[in-house]
């Protein structure tokens, strides 16, 4: 009886600490928009290059991405929250309707 009671507790204990891990990984990446990631430092491929006697691929249905004519957005900082996290929702109190 003591040992399954021993054991219970083992258990117990090593299901709480397993259950521990996702709270610290979720408090690291609050502030992840702060720090350089890898894919920041992502760069365009060079075009395909079709060496001679070959046909050039079918381009027709191709993906065209347009150019980005808006300005990048400001930088956060210190404390701000990243913009992944929906910013908070709170409705201006509406106005009262004129009388006449």
């Amino acid at each position: 009886m003591k040992l399954l009671l021993k054991l219970g507790i083992l258990l117990a204990i090593s299901f709480a600490l397993v259950g521990c891990h996702p709270i610290r990984a979720l408090r690291g990446r609050e502030l992840s928009c702060h720090t350089k990631q890898p894919y920041m430092a992502a760069t365009s491929a060079a075009p395909l290059k079709i060496p001679p006697g070959l046909d050039n691929p079918d381009t027709t249905n191709a993906l065209h991405i347009p150019p980005l004519n808006e300005p990048a957005p400001p930088a956060r900082k210190g404390k701000e929250p990243c913009l992944d996290e929906p910013p908070s929702f709170k409705l201006p109190p509406k106005a009262p309707a004129p009388q006449a």
